[in-house]
């Protein structure tokens, strides 16, 4: 049975560590996924929030175009691409889509849709597009879209994510262990 997937970009389809070696050059930092223990990352940094901003949108374009793929992503997004509607929902801003295009083309990703709405309330998106599922990275929004919408969750397991969770938001380590989960959720549907 076709379903259509939301699928978050950064730290779902993308490794959730893809931003590290780039603070880490820029702020004379060493560190690892698991020193960022929240999703807001300028604790980490010895500056203000309005100078980290900055340089997050200055360097942002890099960022996305040398992100490394997540464990499994390729493999199981390609599994999927004929079998489901795969529509990616991302918080960029509609100014990085060439460089996200460019990004699925060279990771050799399908995608049906990608939609980029320049925030991190994904809900209006997820029911706009009417997604059966979600795949997600960011707790609080794990949480709104299943509670909004009523649908399924998948919340990708990082150090930065680790609040409880409602029944009805599944916390996977990796797609591999997704694409079980989606496979026993068809099964029941």
């Amino acid at each position: 049975m076709k379903k259509r997937f939301g699928i978050d970009i950064d730290g779902t389809v993308t490794s959730p560590s893809a931003i590290i070696p780039f603070m880490n050059k820029a702020f004379g930092l060493n560190i690892t996924l698991e020193d960022i223990t929240q999703y807001d990352l300028t604790p980490l940094v010895d500056i203000s929030e309005e100078e980290f901003a900055k340089w997050f949108k200055e360097t942002e374009p890099i960022i996305y175009a040398e992100s490394a793929l997540a464990k499994g992503a390729s493999d199981i997004l390609n599994k999927w691409k004929d079998e489901h509607e795969l529509f990616f929902i991302s918080a960029r801003g509609i100014h990085l889509l060439d460089i996200t295009e460019k990004w699925f083309d060279q990771h050799s990703l399908t995608y049906h849709h990608i939609e980029l709405i320049g925030t991190h309330d994904k809900v209006e998106a997820a029911k706009k597009y009417k997604v059966d599922i979600f795949f997600e990275d960011k707790h609080d929004n794990a949480v709104m879209i299943h509670e909004e919408c009523k649908i399924p969750v998948l919340l990708f397991d990082t150090p930065y994510n680790q609040e409880s969770i409602p029944e009805g938001v599944i916390r996977v380590h990796d797609w591999y262990e997704a694409e079980t989960w989606v496979k026993d959720w068809i099964k029941r549907a």
